[in-house]
């Protein structure tokens, strides 16, 4: 499945869309072998000033990359109870870095699946691919369209339980590190060499106050767990950010432990008023209640539940940069430029704290996602979406 760029269209295609030769196709090899397949290769273009920030901010960064090795490792052999394939994996990476128009993660996701070999040409491989794709779409463009009806089709089309945790936790991963490149990128004055993404959406309805978020799967069941999944649910069960969702995460069990990691990494960042501010910001726009709830306080609270725009005119001249930072980051990376940095920079924020806030605002994107697509919100006792 090669990306595709059309002349006059610069879009990225999948071969099942394209009509093109083989030989149009830009394909960059060279981008599957990047060292670091977090950042990749960006590192190696941060002056002294980001570089020293990128060793401060190691413990998150070391969790991002393994948490890129369990996700797409070099080989994978499927289960009964795990049948997604690498090719499926790189697939649906490859979907999320078009939808956000990062065309560094759209070379790399790109150059490690052309030599995969695809499904096979059945009508049951081509819905079960069909419904992948369509799922990884909107998951990464509109978290808030993702519903129960969504999950069962990926029921329906053979995927598991842990299929579709792990499926979920891909397409946060790959918007998270999509955030972060175009943040550095930001941070260095660099442009991101965007390629168009989606249109970008509407912000999702206001949330409700009393919503309370239950799965929408089976959670695993302590009398049913492994040793692995006991340890680390003892582990991430103190943690109030998995406070609804761990048993249901602790499918696979080794990517929670590393997201765990990644979100103590940056539990002082988030406990900022900043940082909170930027998760709340985040969570209005995909649309996620119990997110939005958790990070939301003070005088801004109201006024962020109708509208985030609303929200910046009564909002501090500090307060309006984090909020615009935060918004663009998570409506469309592609588009995030030093511009949206120079306020925060103006205001004294440090070159630590900035890369902190971006990396929390992507994190949050994240966690949003994780929350819609495997629960649902209740009210009253009538469930929505």
């Amino acid at each position: 499945m090669e990306p595709r760029r059309f002349p006059g269209h610069t879009h990225w295609y999948h071969e099942t869309l394209s009509t093109l030769d083989i030989h149009a196709a830009p394909l960059f090899p060279e981008a599957a072998d990047v060292d670091d397949r977090f950042l990749l290769g960006l590192a190696a273009e941060c002056n002294s000033d980001l570089q020293s920030v990128l060793h401060q901010s190691g413990p998150a960064l070391l969790a991002s990359r393994r948490l890129y090795h369990l996700l797409f490792p070099e080989r994978l052999t499927t289960s009964p109870a795990q049948t997604l394939t690498l090719y499926d994996r790189l697939s649906s990476a490859l979907i999320v870095a078009q939808v956000t128009g990062i065309q560094r993660l759209c070379n790399h996701y790109a150059a490690r699946l052309n030599p995969l070999t695809g499904p096979d040409p059945s009508r049951e491989s081509n819905r079960r691919l069909t419904l992948i794709t369509e799922f990884s779409r909107q998951l990464a463009s509109q978290p808030g369209v993702i519903d129960n009806a969504a999950l069962l089709r990926l029921h329906e089309a053979g995927l598991t339980t842990v299929d579709i945790i792990t499926f979920s936790q891909i397409i946060g991963f790959v918007s998270y590190q999509a955030r972060v490149v175009a943040g550095i990128h930001a941070l260095l004055a660099l442009p991101v060499r965007w390629i168009p993404g989606m249109t970008m959406p509407q912000d999702a309805e206001p949330p409700r106050p009393h919503d309370r978020w239950h799965s929408d799967l089976t959670p695993v069941e302590q009398r049913h767990a492994c040793p692995q999944q006991l340890e680390i649910l003892a582990r991430c069960q103190k943690k109030s950010i998995f406070r609804e969702n761990s048993a249901l995460l602790a499918h696979d069990a080794p990517v929670l432990d590393c997201l765990n990691l990644l979100f103590c990494s940056l539990e002082a960042q988030r406990k900022t008023p900043q940082g909170a501010l930027a998760g709340a910001v985040s969570a209005r726009i995909n649309g996620s209640a119990t997110c939005f709830y958790r990070y939301a306080e003070g005088k801004l609270r109201d006024a962020l539940q109708q509208d985030v725009e609303q929200a910046a005119l009564v909002a501090t001249v500090k307060e309006q940069a984090v909020i615009s930072l935060a918004a663009q980051l998570t409506r469309s990376p592609e588009r995030f430029s030093a511009a949206h940095i120079q306020p925060l920079k103006e205001q004294g924020m440090d070159l630590q704290s900035l890369f902190g806030l971006l990396q929390l605002t992507a994190l949050a994107c994240w966690h949003n996602r994780l929350m819609l697509a495997l629960g649902s919100t209740e009210a009253s006792g009538a469930k929505t979406a």
